[in-house]
C-alpha cells in the first residue's frame, strides 16, 4: 500500500515538473478566446469552397497539407491602449523564442507585420502572420498543417485567389476592420 502511494505521489510530480510554463502561442490563444477585447476564429479548409475535382495535383498537395486556421485579433480603441500595448508586448515576446524562424518583416515596430514559422524548412507545422496597426489592434493567425513547406504555401496562396471564400466564417473580423 504505501509503495502504491509513493509511486502515484513521484508520477504526480514527475508530471508537474514536466510540464512546460513557457508562453507559447497556442497558450496565448487559449488564454485570450474569451477576452472582450479579443476576437477569436478557427477556420477550416472548406472556406475556399473549391472544386477539388478542378485542382492540379500540386494544389491538391498543398490543399491537403492545410489543417486549418486559428486568428487572434485585438481591437485597439480609446479605453484599452494600456492593455493594447500589454497584449501585444506578449506577442513579440513569444515570436522571439527561437522555435518560431522569423522569414520576413514589414513596416515598424509601432505598425507592420511578420511571418514566422516552427519546423524546419521541408516540414512546416505552422506558419504565424503577426500585424499590428497602432489606431487598430493587432492580429495574429496560425496556419497549421502537415509537411507544409514554401512551395505549398506559394501554391496554396494562388488557390486561395481561385476560391469562393465562405464569408459568413469571416464575419467576426467584420468589427475589427470597421472603424
Amino acid at each position: 500500500m504505501k509503495v502504491s502511494v509513493f509511486t502515484s505521489a513521484l508520477l504526480a510530480l514527475l508530471t508537474l515538473l514536466s510540464c512546460k510554463s513557457e508562453p507559447s502561442l497556442q497558450k496565448y490563444f487559449v488564454e485570450n478566446t474569451d477576452n472582450k477585447n479579443f476576437i477569436a476564429l478557427d477556420i477550416s479548409p472548406s472556406i475556399l469552397n473549391l472544386d477539388k475535382a478542378k485542382l492540379s495535383t500540386e494544389q491538391s498537395e498543398a490543399l491537403n497539407s492545410f489543417d486549418k486556421m486559428n486568428i487572434l485579433a485585438f481591437k485597439a480603441n480609446a479605453t484599452n491602449k494600456a492593455e493594447f500595448e500589454t497584449e501585444r508586448t506578449k506577442v513579440k515576446a513569444i515570436l522571439k523564442d527561437p522555435k518560431y524562424q522569423e522569414l520576413m518583416k514589414f513596416g515598424s515596430g509601432k505598425e507592420g507585420a511578420s511571418i514566422s514559422y516552427v519546423g524546419t524548412d521541408e516540414n512546416i507545422e505552422e506558419f504565424i502572420v503577426f500585424a499590428n496597426r497602432k489606431e487598430s489592434g493587432f492580429a495574429v493567425v496560425r496556419v497549421l498543417g502537415k509537411n507544409m513547406n514554401p512551395n505549398n504555401i506559394m501554391t496554396l496562396m494562388s488557390v486561395l485567389q481561385k476560391s469562393k471564400i465562405d464569408m459568413e466564417q469571416l464575419k467576426p473580423l467584420e468589427q475589427l476592420i470597421k472603424k
